[in-house]
């Protein structure tokens, strides 16, 4: 049971209650009245900035805490790719094509849940964000296996309403997408990024940077779909042109399936970042 000590001061919750129970007044209806943590148009004012980003970092970290997540295993990738049975109404053929890592996403996920749940914790809890393609497959997959699953939304004006498979008491809504990325970060100890778009390269390039900058522990780093990840970046020609190191091209691996991706988290040998930058 959780100690809980006592306190001669009524709590935040008690005071919002007593506040509603004043007179009603000129006083009492005015905004400078409302307490100011219960104000949200004052909460929303520019200069807030500072504490709303404080409240984004803080709620999913403590929310997540409660709920146990020792650690995540993230899946980045494409909003637009649709399950092998809507590959029909796919707006490119190549989306039609990619729609099998639907399929990788959601086995990959389930694989791993499903260790999760034997394993009695949770440790490498599902992660994405939020939304649908890939990340309605990676979340998809941990409720067919039976456990939890992490959903990052972001308020976006399309694509972006949680998908119904997240864990709701898991399922968080982000303004900031710096800080969004943060908690991507802050329990992982596997990435998976499957194919996508402007968002998906923005993540994954982003994480790359801070693990080759030293800034983040090196952890597996795994790219589905080869073909397409060696079409949209020409990797070795960052290498030849001096603007990353050769050695920089052994942060991440190629895989083609969910069972590829499970052996090389399983054979991973925590390495050091190969050399100052």
């Amino acid at each position: 049971m959780k100690y809980e000590p006592r306190r001669p001061f009524p709590d935040a919750q008690e005071d919002v209650v007593h506040a509603h129970e004043t007179p009603d007044t000129p006083q009492t209806r005015a905004a400078a009245y409302r307490l100011a943590f219960n104000d949200a148009e004052f909460l929303c004012r520019d200069e807030l900035r500072p504490v709303r980003l404080q409240l984004e970092l803080l709620k999913p970290e403590i929310l997540m805490t409660e709920a146990g997540i020792e650690s995540t295993i993230v899946l980045f990738g494409g909003a637009r790719i649709p399950p092998p049975a809507n590959k029909h109404a796919a707006r490119t053929e190549t989306l039609a094509d990619l729609s099998r890592y639907y399929d990788e996403a959601r086995r990959f996920a389930r694989i791993m849940t499903e260790r999760c749940v034997a394993s009695g914790r949770r440790d490498g809890v599902i992660v994405t964000g939020g939304g649908p393609g890939v990340m309605e497959a990676g979340n998809r997959g941990a409720e067919e296996a039976g456990g939890v699953s992490i959903g990052l939304n972001i308020v976006l004006p399309h694509e972006q309403a949680p998908n119904t498979f997240i864990t709701p008491e898991l399922c968080f809504n982000f303004h900031y997408f710096g800080i969004r990325k943060m908690h991507f970060l802050m329990r992982a100890k596997a990435i998976a990024t499957f194919p996508g778009g402007f968002g998906t390269l923005d993540e994954l390039f982003e994480t790359l940077t801070l693990i080759q900058t030293g800034r983040m522990d090196r952890i597996p780093m795994l790219l589905f779909g080869e073909d397409f990840w060696r079409r949209i970046v020409n990797w070795e020609a960052l290498a030849d042109a001096g603007t990353i190191s050769e050695q920089d091209l052994n942060l991440f691996q190629f895989v083609e399936t969910a069972e590829e991706a499970v052996e090389a988290i399983d054979g991973w040998t925590p390495r050091a970042t190969p050399h100052p930058v």
